[in-house]
């Protein structure tokens, strides 16, 4: 999944902060025990998500697509020391895996895990204001999670979506359905007037929103 030239990718990673120990650990059990590991956000990624939670500060997070943790727990590095991080997971499988990594860190009390389909969960988290809102999920609901968070978000505040690039697709001659979904997704985020965004060409692309 990676887009850019592995030896620059290589020397970037290196001149990162290094990957914390238990996010080591989740990156091998993920490549030992999970399905396609590959959707692990990894060293780079994340703390490139690390780094805009702190800057950012927040007290509520919302993260749509935990997978095996390793977004979450860089995401919630972050936060205030009273904040909270909501990560919505359908696949009840990981549960107990996502459990064992999080007790690996300091910040377990401020992960609420929720699983189930995303629209239903969000209606439970109606009085949530977010700061951050990460979506990595099943990427075909890409623009239908911008459209049911947007409201949820405070001013100033950061909304960020995964993969935008698609394997550098969407820039290509692919006509396939679900580039021709992300080509939307971006094309309609970058038309509108109630946000600035940005396309990082880290993996396989990350699109930064930031709330106007």
């Amino acid at each position: 999944m990676e887009i850019l030239d592995p030896n620059l990718q290589e020397y970037l990673d290196k001149h990162c902060e290094p990957e914390p120990e238990h996010l080591q650990k989740i990156n091998r059990d993920t490549y030992l025990k999970v399905l396609k590991p590959h959707m692990l956000s990894g060293h780079y990624q994340g703390r490139l998500l690390s780094m805009l939670s702190k800057m950012m500060q927040p007290k509520r997070i919302l993260e749509v697509g935990t997978f095996t943790g390793y977004s979450t727990l860089c995401l919630a590095e972050g936060l205030t020391e009273d904040g909270i991080i909501h990560t919505i997971e359908v696949n009840r499988e990981l549960e107990e895996m996502l459990n064992s990594h999080f007790k690996l860190t300091n910040v377990e009390n401020k992960i609420k895990l929720h699983f189930g389909q995303a629209e239903l969960i969000l209606n439970d988290l109606a009085e949530e204001i977010f700061d951050i809102v990460f979506i990595d999920a099943d990427k075909k609901n890409n623009f239908t999670y911008f459209e049911l968070i947007f409201d949820k978000v405070r001013s100033g505040g950061l909304i960020i979506i995964d993969n935008v690039l698609w394997k550098g697709k969407v820039y290509g001659q692919e006509s396939d359905a679900d580039t021709q979904r992300i080509r939307e997704l971006n094309d309609r985020i970058s038309l509108d007037s109630r946000v600035e965004q940005l396309i990082l060409p880290v993996r396989d692309g990350i699109l930064v929103i930031r709330k106007k």
